[in-house]
């Protein structure tokens, strides 16, 4: 299980993506895939959580990477932007890198 802490020296890359209601399922099918093929086996990558909207037109990737050079090589290899392509015919994304600022729960 993936912790989020602000002691975990990550990146944290959050790309939200809007898509038409019926394309919210494929579009989500083609993150778990890229992500179960690709991302998860490229240097660097600590993990990825992926959200569908209760709208249907949003999915959320929340993915983490070790260092910013890793995320930056994740955006130019050749196998990642290959899954890439399909999704940005189907969805606009949003994306933006985060620092864990704090994360509270209850005991």
């Amino acid at each position: 299980m993936t912790t989020i802490s602000k002691d975990n020296k990550v990146v944290t890359l959050i790309n939200v993506f809007t898509v038409e209601p019926e394309n919210q399922q494929k579009l989500t099918d083609m993150l778990v895939e890229a992500t179960e093929k690709t991302m998860k086996n490229l240097s660097g990558f600590v993990s990825a959580t992926i959200h569908k909207s209760a709208d249907g037109v949003r999915v959320a990737n929340y993915s983490r990477w070790r260092r910013r050079d890793d995320l930056e090589a994740m955006l130019k290899n050749p196998e990642a932007t290959a899954h890439m392509k399909p999704i940005m015919k189907i969805a606009k994304f949003d994306a933006h890198l985060y620092e864990v600022v704090e994360s509270m729960s209850v005991s």
